[in-house]
């Protein structure tokens, strides 16, 4: 089970380094790709906004692989992991209202959830 939280883990790491990296660096061409799939509607995210969001992606995945446990275990995990389960409910809520799918959303939601509660003290 520890082998699977791991790479749940890290899979979420990933992916949440990949798109908060590109909110924060290559806004304008996630901006154009944004309007081309809404066929040229607004995005409905500022760069502020979006620099927010994505800052707040790359430190939820750093916090899900750090080794570091400055309190008791793994709360650190479960609060990065909460953290990014919150992020995902959000961003679910905003794709639904551009008429999209959310299902990345709920995945990456899931998993979440999944590493909170096999990370959870018995």
């Amino acid at each position: 089970m520890n082998t699977l939280l791991w790479m749940v883990q890290i899979l979420l790491a990933c992916m949440f380094i990949f798109t908060g990296v590109s909110k924060v660096l290559a806004y304008d061409k996630l901006k154009k790709v944004l309007e081309a799939k809404a066929k040229g509607g607004p995005t409905g995210m500022s760069r502020g906004l979006a620099i927010q969001v994505g800052l707040l992606e790359i430190v939820g995945a750093v916090g899900l692989v750090l080794p570091v446990d400055l309190w008791p275990p793994d709360v650190l995990l479960r609060l990065a992991a909460a953290g990014l389960a919150l992020l995902m409910v959000i961003a679910g809520i905003y794709h639904l209202r551009r008429y999209e799918s959310a299902i990345p959303s709920v995945v990456l939601f899931l998993l979440a959830i999944f590493v909170i509660i096999g990370r959870w003290p018995r």
